[in-house]
């Protein structure tokens, strides 16, 4: 049974979802169907995507049930690789009843954090969100008050190596699987990003690759734009380049101000960056070059 720290609770015992990413060619599905079959599992969910039937590549998600899953995982995953080698699979396996243990880093806008705080009390958000980092003091009150650790790590460019090596040594203490940046305002480094390939999830105040970096809405509105939005993508060390997860819009029009842009894209912004982050963490996304696969 996973259970969030306010007693919602979900009964993923025995769950697991299988990622798989290889060169498309027959017997992929009957092969990993088969497996499964035999190790005793009950297929619950199986999605599957072909880039080109000839020659292309090929992802599968499986989400099944296998009693004693938990006390049998090391052995079903050393039989599954050879599965795996004969279709040179680049795979992973997940256990649903371990909840992915979340960093989020925050400056002061505060819409986006509430959301995943919200969405964490409400049992919508099955990780756990073991602390949060931020360069300002703003938003440490609500944060403890869910009963959440927040670190206030000041950033400047004399103190940011010092910085983000604190950043690094809590998220190494704490076990971090996924990183989020809501609405963090400073630019990690190579190093932070080496350390969480594929595991920083960013929100951008832009439909990308539109109106990349700074001040997107006052851009937008110059521009006159007629459908404003957000997307979230993860981080790579090209700015606001990273596979993109999930995006969505809104109409605007001439009677919009900037700020009536940035009203209304607040609240795209903490919808598109609570889906993707819920989908990274249920194990929905495969990452294809700098394209996602996404099985939502």
């Amino acid at each position: 049974m996973s259970e969030t720290s306010h007693g919602v609770t979900r009964d993923n015992r025995d769950i697991a979802r299988l990622l798989i990413a290889c060169p498309d060619r027959p017997g992929i599905v009957a092969s990993v169907s088969r497996f499964l079959f035999e190790q005793g599992a009950n297929i619950i969910h199986s999605d599957q995507h072909s880039t080109d039937p000839a020659g292309g590549r090929f992802f599968m998600r499986i989400e099944f049930h296998l009693p004693g899953l938990l006390q049998n995982g090391s052995a079903l995953e050393s039989a599954f690789s050879r599965v795996a080698r004969g279709f040179e699979m680049e795979w992973s396996l997940s256990y649903a009843d371990r909840l992915k243990r979340m960093a989020i880093f925050v400056s002061r806008a505060d819409h986006c954090l509430y959301e995943l705080l919200w969405q964490r009390k409400s049992g919508d958000l099955l990780a756990d969100i073991a602390l949060v980092i931020s360069n300002h003091e703003d938003l440490r009150e609500p944060v403890e008050s869910s009963g959440i650790a927040f670190h206030h790590i000041p950033v400047t460019p004399e103190t940011k190596y010092e910085a983000e090596e604190r950043q690094l040594a809590l998220m190494e203490e704490k076990g971090i699987d996924l990183v989020v940046l809501a609405r963090y305002m400073q630019i990690l480094s190579e190093r932070v990003i080496s350390r969480y390939p594929n595991r920083i999830i960013n929100i951008h105040h832009s439909f990308l690759p539109a109106f990349v970096g700074s001040n997107p809405y006052a851009r937008a509105h110059e521009r006159g734009v007629k459908l404003i939005g957000a997307t979230a993508h993860y981080v790579t060390e090209e700015l606001d380049a990273g596979p993109i997860i999930e995006q969505d819009v809104q109409r605007v029009d001439h009677r919009d101000t900037v700020e009536d842009m940035k009203r209304i894209g607040r609240q795209i912004e903490r919808v598109v960056l609570a889906r993707a982050v819920s989908w990274h963490i249920e194990d929905r996304i495969l990452v294809d070059g700098n394209k996602t696969v996404v099985f939502a």
